[in-house]
């Protein structure tokens, strides 16, 4: 049997101090850290950037199929992922959170060894947080702060007519890697002794527990000298983040559904349940991938960059959000995703 320590034994300061004990500083912005009454971060003369998450147990995460260590890792990722789409370099995070006493001192270890590993992979020191007792289950809320020159942060209100739209990376896996899980843990609960087919499912499983932020576009898009008309994270699915750009820049789109990338493992994993990889990636979300806008003389520098997709073009207002089918058939987008649509 592991070893296991109530949090009792440490009471809520020393399991901040047993918690974060080894923290080593990345960032020189980073004056004073963890263990006084606030930290303390200065960013010479940089213009800072805040954002924060909560994670709560049942509705954002199951611990039935996600090991503590890639939680901690997501919720630092999830955030920090937020500050690459303001065009920001994220440098310190706060983490607070609640758990009940079903919970050792060795899985919050667990926990933290998850956040730590995010904080070394994005160079990004934690500074400070809070823990309490909750009733039932485990809160997880994450503050990131990040840097950013006052003329280089991108919001999502500022696209043009004529923009081309792009994305980072390859859409709907972590939903397929979701509905995957869930399957699992269903027919687990039914037949405990049935050991788990997740054969060949491990790119989408890994895109939902373990997700990635897009630092590498962030850099690339500092030494090809480019800034984004507007940019947001796909956290919610492709079709519901392009209708938050459309109307904050008040706009309409066009995009194409052959543009939009869907890897081989998540077009294979799609079929086996019978779904439309397509409306995976409109309507899937948890991707982390960067939506983002450019100016048509900026192609060029795109071209370079084989991790960007450019999906169709920002049009005008009263042409109204439409996806064109491969089929060559034109469909309003939707939040909803592809099976909502109506035909015009």
């Amino acid at each position: 049997m592991a070893e296991r320590t109530e949090i009792s034994t440490l009471g809520e300061f020393g399991l901040i101090e047993h918690l974060t004990r080894n923290i080593e500083l990345q960032n020189a912005s980073s004056i004073l850290g963890v263990g006084d009454d606030a930290a303390i971060i200065d960013h010479f003369g940089k213009q800072t950037v805040i954002t924060t998450d909560l994670l709560l147990e049942g509705v954002h995460f199951d611990l039935a199929y996600t090991p503590l260590k890639h939680l901690g890792y997501k919720a630092v990722v999830v955030n920090i992922s937020d500050i690459y789409a303001m065009n920001a370099i994220p440098t310190q995070i706060t983490v607070s959170m609640g758990m009940s006493n079903r919970f050792s001192v060795e899985a919050l270890e667990e926990l933290y060894e998850g956040i730590f590993a995010a904080c070394r992979k994005y160079e990004v020191d934690l500074v400070g947080g809070d823990t309490s007792s909750s009733q039932k289950g485990l809160i997880i809320s994450v503050t990131a702060i990040g840097e950013v020159s006052p003329d280089k942060y991108v919001r999502r209100s500022t696209a043009k007519k004529g923009d081309l739209i792009c994305c980072s990376g390859d859409l709907g896996a972590a939903y397929l890697g979701l509905v995957f899980l869930e399957r699992e843990k269903r027919i687990f609960l039914e037949s405990p002794q049935v050991k788990p087919d997740l054969e060949g499912e491990k790119y989408v499983i890994g895109r939902l527990l373990k997700p990635e932020a897009r630092k590498d576009i962030i850099e690339f898009f500092g030494d090809a000298e480019l800034v984004p008309t507007a940019m947001m994270d796909i956290s919610d699915g492709l079709s519901s983040e392009i209708l938050h750009i459309c109307k904050q820049s008040g706009l309409g789109c066009v995009l194409y559904e052959e543009k939009i990338p869907i890897a081989e493992d998540t077009r294979s994993a799609a079929f086996k349940f019978e779904l439309d990889p397509t409306a995976c990636a409109l309507s899937g979300g948890e991707d982390y991938e960067l939506l983002f806008t450019v100016a048509q003389p900026d192609h060029e520098k795109l071209v370079l960059n084989e991790q960007i997709s450019i999906l169709g073009y920002l049009g005008e207002a009263e042409k109204g959000k439409k996806i064109i089918t491969k089929g060559g058939n034109t469909f309003d987008i939707t939040a909803q995703g592809w099976n909502a649509f109506e035909q015009t």
